[in-house]
């Protein structure tokens, strides 16, 4: 097995746009496009991970490079965020996905099965196989992603503290669901007021709040200072 000590980990990054809303990407390993059917060299084997909530793609930075190191940096592993689940780089351009169906809503639950579906559609070829590795409410997604595209090729679905019932139609579900889903927008000043502080301030904050926490990342701090836009709520 290769030592990730003595030989950096390749990590790509983007933001792009699917189903017309910012998504983050991370891909661990050389293989930064596997869209096109005709190349020899791309691997037959893709590790997707599809997120818990809240759904941003830094959170699992730590663990993907992990397990490309422990895969002997034979496969890519990918990590797709939520729709809208990031913060945009500043003067990024929206582009049109035209080739794709309008979704009422990509940022609820069943928008969020369409934007992964749709991602897959458009950035990996349909004869690589899959090994989804899914986290929380990623394992609800999975679950019906595969329901809704049979013709994808899962290998092995890995459902990590899966989130799979239906709760928004239990007795609790239905009263709190609604209550929570209008709570949501109680928070936009607060957040927007705070994303002016300084990024230091912001991070002493989030280093504040997982005080608790016996091992925190590096990554995971960076991260949910994201959580101070508004754009990731």
């Amino acid at each position: 097995m290769r030592s990730a000590s003595k030989e950096p980990v390749p990590l790509h990054e983007e933001f792009i746009y699917c189903c017309g809303a910012a998504t983050h990407v991370l891909k661990c390993g050389p293989w930064k496009d596997l869209s096109k059917d005709e190349s020899k060299n791309l691997p037959r084997l893709l590790f997707m991970i599809i997120p818990g909530n809240p759904g941003l793609a830094g959170y699992y930075r730590t663990f993907i490079q992990a397990l490309y190191c422990g895969l002997n940096q034979q496969y890519p592993v990918w990590v797709v965020s939520h729709a809208g689940h990031c913060k945009p780089p500043s003067g990024m351009e929206m582009i049109e996905d035209t080739d794709i169906k309008e979704l009422e809503d990509v940022f609820g639950l069943n928008g969020q099965v369409e934007h992964k579906l749709n991602f897959l559609k458009k950035n990996v070829s349909k004869d690589i196989k899959l090994v989804l590795i899914a986290h929380s409410i990623g394992c609800y997604i999975t679950l019906e992603m595969m329901k809704r595209a049979s013709e994808l090729q899962v290998l092995r679905s890995v459902l990590l503290f899966p989130t799979i019932e239906r709760m928004a139609q239990s007795p609790q579900g239905k009263l709190m669901t609604p209550l929570l889903c209008k709570l949501r927008y109680v928070l936009y000043m607060p957040v927007y007021l705070l994303s002016f502080l300084p990024e230091g301030v912001k991070a002493s904050l989030v280093r504040f709040a997982l005080r608790g926490m016996k091992t925190c990342d590096e990554s995971s701090i960076t991260t949910s200072v994201n959580l101070f836009s508004v754009d990731c709520i």
